[in-house]
């Protein structure tokens, strides 16, 4: 990759990183993905720790109102936030839905 692809890598990941920790700190909430970004708070007991509880109703609501593929493309900054990639993966089948290809862990 040459240094202009690095840099717009660096950015990219950057920007995902900053607006995700606005969606965790309780920012004021943004649509991002088709959600309120202050929905997710629903779905974090379910993706964080060793053995987290399965996903509440709210949780399913939300994820089955989410554009998944986008939300798959934020899981590479998942564990700066102490979220769980595997856990985040497996909301989908835990709330009845297929998991898009798009979603895997990296």
């Amino acid at each position: 990759m040459g240094r202009t692809g690095g840099k717009v890598l660096v950015v990219h990941c950057l920007m995902r990183a900053v607006l995700f920790t606005s969606l965790l700190c309780g920012g004021s909430p943004i649509t991002f993905c088709n959600i309120d970004t202050n929905q997710l708070n629903d779905c974090l007991p379910a993706v964080r720790g060793m053995s987290p509880p399965p996903p509440t109703q709210n949780c399913c609501d939300v994820i089955h109102q989410a554009y998944l593929p986008c939300l798959c493309s934020y899981l590479p900054v998942l564990p700066m936030f102490g979220i769980d990639p595997v856990s985040a993966v497996a909301l989908p089948n835990k709330c009845g839905l297929e998991t898009p290809r798009e979603c895997h862990v990296p």
